[in-house]
């Protein structure tokens, strides 16, 4: 089977990638340069090029805040470039697999969200992403969807990274307590994809390490987790002002792709054991 990654970059195509590398699976893994999705011609391009029977697209404008002023450059990979890549495949009758996000809810409903909520982002960014998953299922019905949550791996954008910087920085650090959701593991999310394409699954899932989590709680866990004596203090949202808002609980069930699966998906604690474990070994 013939895969062709975008995003090569990014966290997620790198675990990719070499996850990949000692699979029967034939992958190439292109970063913007080389194939830019917001790019109907370059995408086209591509596709023609190395004629995949799977597109993984890690490819996706991810600066929350940022998306709130410049919602043109999120728009045009978040969702242009997801429908650009969800006609490629219905032409070359290839999978389109792409990755989502907890933000497309608004975090009040009082429980874990399931596919079959309605999703109401309150960010530019969520309103991207959301449009995006709308624009793929307007253009072909061979996909999957998989939506994930504060995705951790490695690579220097993501929460347990800036903590590490911020540990060496400063003994003591201030993390919000009122956001919460799943911590996700690269390693976890590119197994269950891959085990997801075994099994033939389509449709939209949820994809996280079992749990939830406030931030505070992770930073704790994390900094104890690493040998660190930092302290840890509470704050609300309003200490670090933000140009978007967060959801406060934006946590999915992944029940439907644990059943889907028959599968028991890692608990976050374990998932952030193993991370520390990994880079701890290199």
């Amino acid at each position: 089977m013939k895969v062709l990654i975008t995003g090569a970059k990014g966290q997620l195509a790198g675990e990719f990638a070499k996850t990949l590398k000692t699979s029967d699976f034939e992958a190439a893994a292109l970063n913007k340069e080389q194939l830019d999705i917001s790019s109907f011609v370059s995408v086209m391009d591509a596709v023609s090029q190395y004629a995949p029977d799977v597109i993984l697209n890690c490819a996706a404008y991810n600066l929350v805040d940022k998306a709130e002023e410049n919602y043109d450059a999120a728009f045009s990979v978040n969702a242009i470039g997801v429908k650009n890549l969800a006609v490629a495949c219905k032409k070359n009758n290839a999978l389109l697999v792409h990755y989502s996000t907890d933000y497309i809810f608004d975090g009040r409903k009082e429980g874990f969200y399931s596919e079959a909520d309605i999703p109401n982002p309150i960010n530019k960014y969520g309103m991207s992403k959301l449009s995006g998953e709308r624009m793929l299922m307007e253009e072909t019905d061979n996909f999957l969807i998989f939506r994930v949550s504060w995705v951790f791996g490695e690579g220097r954008q993501n929460f347990l990274h800036k903590l590490s910087e911020l540990a060496d920085r400063s003994n003591i650090l201030k993390i919000v307590c009122d956001q919460i959701s799943v911590p996700t593991y690269t390693a976890d999310i590119v197994r269950f994809t891959m085990l997801a394409l075994n099994k033939g699954l389509r449709g939209i899932y949820h994809l996280t390490n079992s749990g939830y989590a406030a931030r505070y709680e992770i930073a704790r866990y994390f900094i104890d987790r690493i040998g660190s004596d930092n302290l840890i203090l509470p704050v609300t949202s309003d200490y670090f002002p933000s140009a978007a808002k967060r959801p406060y609980f934006s946590a999915m069930s992944n029940a439907k792709l644990s059943k889907a699966l028959g599968v028991e998906i890692p608990q976050w604690k374990d998932a952030i054991d193993r991370f520390v474990d990994n880079t701890e070994g290199r």
